[in-house]
């Protein structure tokens, strides 16, 4: 997993997260990462991108075409400051999001992994098997990246929750600050 080059709240939680998809059979391939990015130019906010190839045709060349998950599949982890919900941007904290890449290497549109925002290790490893069977499907963009799921919330918080809560505010806090300054 490439982290970034200074050292991010997220981090740790995330290379848990890793680490349970690795036990659970569902590797990650190197495109992998956590990363600060940027919503409209303005503000930061926390994000992980974990690439899973449960086919097994992204890393081995395996035609592609036969297979049920041909490109991929992204599991999305964010965290956002909220500081521009009003422009359309997320509301402030956490969420878990999935989308199938597509041959050419874009995604589809990105939809909720129904987790908590920090779930358990164990309950993204959950999550993320009922996606590859497609019991978990996606939603889209007229619905409001709802996944077609009727079995509610899957799995509980991670045990480092309110900690990772707490160094992810103080970072919002520094970011918007920050921003704010700047403009």
């Amino acid at each position: 997993m490439s982290i970034t080059t200074h050292a991010l709240p997220h981090d740790d939680y995330i290379s848990a997260v890793t680490d349970a998809l690795t036990c659970g059979g569902l590797d990650t391939t190197d495109h992998t990462w956590t990363d600060d990015c940027d919503t409209r130019g303005t503000y930061c906010y926390l994000n992980a991108v974990l690439t899973l190839d449960p086919s097994g045709t992204v890393t081995s060349g395996d035609d592609a075409e036969r297979s049920n998950w041909p490109y991929g599949l992204l599991l999305i982890w964010e965290w956002h400051t909220g500081a521009e919900a009003d422009q359309g941007e997320p509301e402030r904290g956490p969420q878990w999001l999935f989308a199938e890449l597509r041959s050419d290497g874009s995604n589809e549109y990105p939809t909720e992994l129904p987790v908590p925002g920090y779930a358990s290790p164990a309950a993204v490893v959950d999550a993320a098997r009922q996606v590859i069977s497609r019991e978990i499907r996606p939603g889209s963009f007229h619905t409001s990246a709802q996944p077609q799921w009727a079995g509610g919330i899957i799995g509980a918080p991670w045990d480092g929750a309110t900690e990772l809560n707490a160094a992810c505010e103080a970072w919002g806090a520094a970011e918007t600050h920050d921003s704010k300054a700047i403009a």
